[in-house]
């Protein structure tokens, strides 16, 4: 469905008229562009902005369909670029992705959005109140979608690292450490991580090709030279974003390791304590079954204190033994 449609003159919005041709060609002829803004458009109401603008079919074909990369591609009329916004929710810890595809031409922008996940209603407010950055066209409007993504990559990674040390704390507690439900939660988490990862690590290069760095740098078409600074500060932002991802995947992969190496220090230590108790136990275990053989000749069976003495012996033995598994740490 088509959420916003607007020509913006000067930085100023004026109501764009039905007529998509029309608003097009009414911006191009008073020198402002029309910023259209649609939220999982059908075919045929993705239709109708294809003959109004002239869009490529390919990128067409991916705003409808979604489940893109994040990249930039360039076509004769226009650009194309993909973008995946992500959302935190802190009651179930999850990350989330959406995705936002902006088509961007000389006089003209088109915001398709899939998901909940994308900060364009935000973006506009945001443009609309400063009429010197608007009036510089859809370069403008490109950027700010790209500056809103990142800075919410910000927010996310600082909310992860504040549930990794939360999950860092139960794994290093003593009663915690060997709950049944760590290692699910450790994999829950490093699933988080690699959501957010695929949100954040292809981005790189398109940012990097707009603000004119990299092997693919030079000038992008439809996009002015004097935005390329902003477009590298916007990757500036992205190159800590993808940072701070890789050191929570490293330190969840470690964390999930300590854990694994608790686990297995502590089913040594059972086993020593089942050991040194099957031990204890053996003992008098023997000597009852020597002395239940019932042989004619045992003279041991026909002593006054044969009884006391074997008692004695064997509580001797139990506590001897005990004092040798405490010393050693198996009890």
């Amino acid at each position: 469905m088509i959420v916003d449609c607007a020509v913006y003159r000067d930085g100023h919005r004026a109501e764009g008229p039905e007529d998509l041709s029309e608003a097009l060609t009414g911006a191009r002829a008073a020198g402002g562009f029309v910023w259209i803004g649609l939220h999982e458009p059908s075919a045929r109401e993705f239709d109708l902005v294809t003959e109004g603008f002239g869009l490529h079919p390919l990128a067409v074909e991916d705003a409808l369909k979604a489940h893109q990369r994040p990249k930039l591609e360039v076509y004769d009329d226009s650009l194309f670029m993909v973008l995946k916004p992500v959302v935190y929710d802190p009651e179930s810890d999850t990350v989330s992705a959406g995705e936002v595809m902006v088509f961007a031409g000389d006089c003209f922008v088109v915001t398709v959005r899939h998901g909940e996940g994308a900060p364009l209603a935000a973006v506009r407010r945001r443009l609309e109140a400063e009429p010197e950055m608007l009036g510089k066209g859809p370069t403008a409007v490109l950027y700010a979608i790209s500056d809103a993504t990142v800075d919410h990559y910000l927010e996310v990674a600082t909310e992860l690292q504040t549930d990794l040390e939360e999950l860092e704390a139960e794994v290093f507690r003593p009663e915690g450490g060997g709950s049944r439900n760590t290692a699910s939660r450790i994999y829950t988490f490093k699933r988080q991580v690699l959501e957010f990862r695929r949100a954040t690590g292809p981005l790189a290069p398109p940012l990097a090709r707009l603000a004119g760095a990299g092997p693919l740098g030079g000038t992008v078409p439809f996009v002015h030279d004097k935005a390329r600074p902003f477009f590298r500060d916007v990757g500036d932002h992205l190159t800590r974003v993808n940072e701070s991802v890789e050191a929570l995947d490293r330190l969840v992969s470690d964390i999930l390791s300590a854990h694994l190496a608790q686990m297995s220090v502590r089913q040594n230590d059972d086993m020593r304590k089942i050991s040194a108790w099957a031990a204890m136990a053996a003992v008098p275990t023997m000597i009852a079954g020597v002395y239940g053989m019932n042989f004619d000749r045992m003279p041991e069976l026909h002593w006054v204190w044969s009884y006391p003495a074997v008692i004695v012996v064997m509580a001797v033995l139990e506590v001897l033994l005990y004092r040798l598994f405490k010393q050693r740490g198996w009890l």
